[in-house]
């Protein structure tokens, strides 16, 4: 009893699964989380949410609220159990579907299907009747037009086309493939994002998002060796790269390239992504003193991106120095913002009777360091849906044939193409009625 119970609820599950108005429901689900993941902005900070999304008496920020998206999960949504459930039950629900529904009509529709007699079913079936009878001028004229013929006595059937039948089968199996690309990259990949002085080493430890099953490399050592920007003739930034080495735990230079926006590193499935860059701190001797490293503050003034920094060079004085691009001039003020002069680095100059001389300008490069090890088989499932929409545009069209007497009866149908559909019936006929005069 308790067998057969477990029986009706595996096969009750199944019938659910299979069905159509199921699996487009799930569908519009994933859409719609889909469309809220490209909404909400996503991995951010807890005051980056605070910030975009305060709460206010606004109704779009009662409705919407860091404190919404926080315990809702919204700003992780794609890693959401919820989500991941979801997914699965898509996946379930394809392959339900493909097994009991689309395999099964495909089999269907390689099978002969002889009619007793000819009839039009609907707005897409064509009919027509023959004065002549050859059965094998007409299996001659259905071949010519490259159509399959099977015999059974006076009848004939043919069909051409199949492939448009297998079109909805490879849809589902390449979402399939997509979904199972996604999961494993889900469960087994990362996301750290890092900034690294130049000329510095680091090791991948600052992840954002990691799946529940992916692991940190620990023999993999990387150095910044330099940071460079490059700058069009109206001082506009034209791309900013970095020289990145790897190295193993022996110190071995294992890997090493110039990578950019779009142009990343890869090595052993692990991607380095140029992302963002940053002035970090500012090298300087004032005087006779040792080397002064002085952090330096970012600012932005009418869409202007600048950093500065405020250093004493003596007991009463005190220079504002103000950078804006590396390949610039650097700037030096007063306390009361008047300009002194214009350096550059390593030159000297004399203020108060104090030598001032910038030697380095420190630079940061961020990067963003991911694995994605189903990628391959998602990008498969993105082509395999490609090659699905070309097929599906092959009509599947069917004839039949029954000799009745001094007659013969014909009879199409075709699932789209109606026109092209015509067009082949009206030269079988025309072929068939000139061979049988002959």
């Amino acid at each position: 009893m308790q067998l057969l119970n477990i029986k009706n609820i595996v096969w009750h599950t199944f019938k659910r699964l299979r069905n159509l108005s199921f699996s487009i429901s799930l569908l519009l689900i994933i859409a719609i989380i889909s469309m809220i993941g490209t909404i909400i902005e996503q991995n951010q900070s807890v005051s980056y949410y605070q910030t975009t999304y305060p709460i206010k008496n606004q109704l779009l920020n009662i409705i919407i609220n860091w404190k919404i998206i926080l315990n809702l999960g919204l700003d992780h949504i794609y890693s959401n159990p919820c989500f991941i459930i979801i997914l699965i039950l898509f996946f379930c629900s394809l392959l339900a579907c493909t097994f009991s529904n689309q395999l099964p009509s495909l089999r269907n529709a390689r099978k002969w299907k002889f009619l007793q007699q000819t009839q039009k079913r609907n707005k897409k079936s064509h009919f027509a009747t023959l004065e002549q009878t050859s059965t094998c001028n007409m299996i001659y004229s259905l071949y010519n037009n490259h159509y399959y013929v099977f015999h059974k006595e006076n009848s004939l059937y043919a069909y051409k086309g199949l492939a448009g039948r297998i079109a909805p089968i490879i849809v589902h199996f390449s979402i399939i493939l997509t979904l199972t690309g996604s999961l494993i990259s889900l469960l087994g990949g990362f996301t750290a994002q890092e900034i690294i002085p130049e000329g510095e080493i680091f090791h991948i430890k600052n992840t954002i998002q990691s799946g529940f099953n992916s692991t940190l490399p620990d023999n993999l050592i990387g150095k910044i060796k330099n940071f460079d920007i490059i700058y069009n003739k109206d001082n506009s930034i034209k791309q900013f790269l970095s020289n990145i080495v790897l190295y193993n735990n022996q110190g071995q230079n294992i890997n090493q390239k110039y990578i950019f926006v779009n142009s990343p590193l890869i090595f052993n499935g692990i991607t380095f992504y140029q992302t963002d860059w940053s002035i970090n701190s500012i090298r300087l001797k004032i005087g006779d003193s040792p080397i002064i490293q002085q952090p330096i503050t970012k600012h932005k003034i009418n869409n202007e991106i600048l950093w500065s920094c405020q250093i004493p060079i003596d007991k009463t004085t005190h220079i504002i120095l103000i950078v804006t691009k590396l390949n610039n001039q650097i700037s030096i003020y007063d306390t009361s913002n008047n300009l002194l002069i214009h350096i550059t680095s390593n030159e000297k100059v004399v203020i108060n009777n104090t030598t001032v001389e910038v030697l380095e300008i420190m630079t940061n490069t961020g990067l963003q360091i991911k694995t994605d090890p189903g990628i391959i088989i998602t990008y498969t499932g993105f082509l395999t849906l490609m090659i699905s929409i070309i097929i599906s545009y092959v009509s599947y069209s069917q004839v039949w044939v029954n000799s009745i007497i001094q007659h013969t009866e014909i009879a199409g149908f075709t699932n789209r193409a109606t026109l092209s559909f015509e067009e082949d019936l009206i030269n079988i006929e025309e072929m068939y009625t000139k061979y049988t005069w002959i």
